[in-house]
């Protein structure tokens, strides 16, 4: 009964969860760079239309795609993402929300946690 009243928390990771792109991810975040580099000079109503059309064949959020390009780098958490994207004003839960549905559609991986078994030490 009560649960109807809670919002939907997403899949809980651990404290200190790192991701990276799997290689399908790292194709597709250069896509959504090329979408977009295209279309920066034209306004926010381009930008707009090209990740939507990237990211609708993916099943994604347009907004996944920047998540992606801050995860290009490699090995970021999820503290670091909202520190990266904080001055864009993009909000944690929408941040947790994009790196699950990546996960899910294989695009970004969750990396071993030290101490692990095929983590590292």
């Amino acid at each position: 009964m009560f649960s109807a009243t809670q919002p939907a928390q997403g899949r809980r990771w651990p404290r200190g969860q790192r991701f990276t792109l799997s290689p399908a991810g790292v194709d597709a975040e250069a896509g959504y760079r090329d979408a977009v580099m295209g279309v920066r000079s034209l306004g926010r109503d381009a930008l707009a239309q090209a990740e939507r059309r990237w990211a609708e064949p993916l099943g994604l959020s347009p907004a996944d795609g920047i998540v992606m390009a801050e995860i290009r780098p490699g090995r970021r958490s999820l503290a670091d993402l909202a520190r990266a994207l904080d001055a864009c004003g993009t909000p944690a839960t929408q941040i947790r929300e994009s790196v699950d549905r990546l996960v899910e559609k294989g695009l970004v991986e969750a990396l071993p946690l030290p101490g692990a078994p095929g983590g590292p030490a």
